[in-house]
């Protein structure tokens, strides 16, 4: 676990506060649908607003690519981040220059201020020290409270670090602290879900997870390529049949590094793709020549919940099934439940992130329950990896 600086430490009183965001919430029609992100935020926010800081706030919106585009403005974001902090926030129509710094120079103390989006000019995803100069110009002090960016090396999530003192947000705070439970110094047994469509988006992580954790669990369209690779039956399932031996060589690497592989030994088969298909269950053996596997069955439910019955962390990224098609989310469903009882009863560290994860788990009305839940997508499966993550290694002291 990298050594920060958290929040507990600043001098935050009269100060400028650059606080780097995730604001790059879902919208429609200029709406924002999601207020997830600006949610998780909010306690940075207001600590550093209590503290009598003013609140900077710099964000992306987006793809512009260095060029300033009217349906990429941030503008469209401040009354969803009004309604979520119930007060009064600004807006400067740049994020550099004497736009920025005139709007800057009209905050009293505790006062919140929203930058336009960084990515309208070149420099913020070139990283360009002149351009990151520029926005430490604005700021006494740097807060990066967007683990979510982390993985990029951008002028506002790595180089503003080096040019400010820099600090960890609460988010920030949080989400290494999780992770580093969950990978760094777990209570032991660690197990890890891993699911979703192919194993060739996942193959780093599961490189990196066989050496960290005692139980993988396979679950997904992924797990077909493995059973393939065994020389199960997996009819007309989705298959990665050209990864066939790279599969085995995961295998044969948990093997050596003491990590329990475990794999469907029934499933949830159909003739077709869509919701409320005909279905039916059989043993992994009996799996027929148009079949598609949709889903984990009732054994390997039940094989899982027994599993994580005995262990005290837990990771997870990626579905055991086609979650978005009833019924084939029952495995999800029925695994995800058990995980957030577990981990009520103070049985269990759970974390959990990644797009469909989120999605899964919050339709098994179980997400609340879990110990963590990452909203980072691309930065929390970096971390999985074992890869090191520019913005949180430009927090280190």
């Amino acid at each position: 676990m990298p050594s920060f600086k958290t929040l507990d430490s600043a001098d935050l009183d009269g100060k400028r506060v650059l606080l780097r965001v995730d604001l790059n919430v879902p919208t429609e029609n200029g709406v924002v649908t999601d207020k997830t992100r600006i949610e998780r935020v909010l306690p940075t926010i207001e600590d550093i607003s209590k503290k009598g800081g003013k609140v900077i706030l710099l964000a992306h919106f987006g793809r512009p690519k260095g060029e300033r585009k009217e349906e990429d403005s941030l503008k469209p974001i401040v009354s969803a981040i009004e309604e979520t902090a119930k007060r009064k926030i600004a807006f400067a129509d740049d994020c550099v220059g004497d736009v920025a710094g005139a709007a800057i120079a009209q905050l009293k103390n505790g006062d919140i201020l929203l930058l336009e989006n960084t990515r309208f000019h070149k420099g913020e995803e070139k990283n360009d020290p002149a351009f990151a100069a520029q926005l430490a110009k604005l700021g006494d002090i740097y807060v990066n409270d967007a683990f979510s960016a982390a993985h990029r090396a951008h002028a506002s999530t790595e180089g503003l670090a080096h040019l400010l003192p820099a600090y960890a947000g609460r988010t920030m705070q949080a989400e290494l602290q999780a992770l580093s439970e969950a990978l760094e110094h777990p209570a032991r047994p660690v197990m890890a879900i891993v699911g979703g469509a192919k194993i060739s988006t996942k193959l780093d992580l599961l490189g990196n997870l066989i050496r960290k954790v005692d139980i993988l669990v396979i679950g997904g369209g992924m797990a077909n390529t493995f059973l393939a690779a065994q020389g199960k039956p997996v009819g007309k399932s989705l298959c990665e049949h050209d990864l066939l031996e790279k599969a085995r060589a995961i295998l044969a690497d948990a093997q050596s590094s003491n990590c329990e592989i475990v794999l469907p030994i029934d499933a949830t088969v159909a003739q077709k793709f869509e919701a409320h298909a005909p279905s039916h269950i059989v043993a992994i053996e009996h799996v027929g020549e148009s079949d598609m596997i949709l889903d984990v069955g009732p054994k390997s439910i039940a094989h899982i919940e027994s599993l994580l019955a005995k262990a005290k962390t837990l990771v997870w990224n990626g579905p055991l099934g086609a979650f978005e098609l009833p019924p084939f989310d029952e495995g999800t469903n029925a695994v995800a439940q058990t995980a957030a009882r577990l981990t009520v009863e103070s049985k269990l560290l759970s974390v959990a992130g990644g797009g469909d994860t989120v999605a899964a788990l919050n339709q098994a009305h179980a997400a609340q329950e879990f110990s963590y839940l990452s909203t980072a997508g691309g930065a929390f499966l970096e971390w999985l990896e074992g890869k090191e993550l520019p913005g949180v290694a430009a927090l280190t002291k």
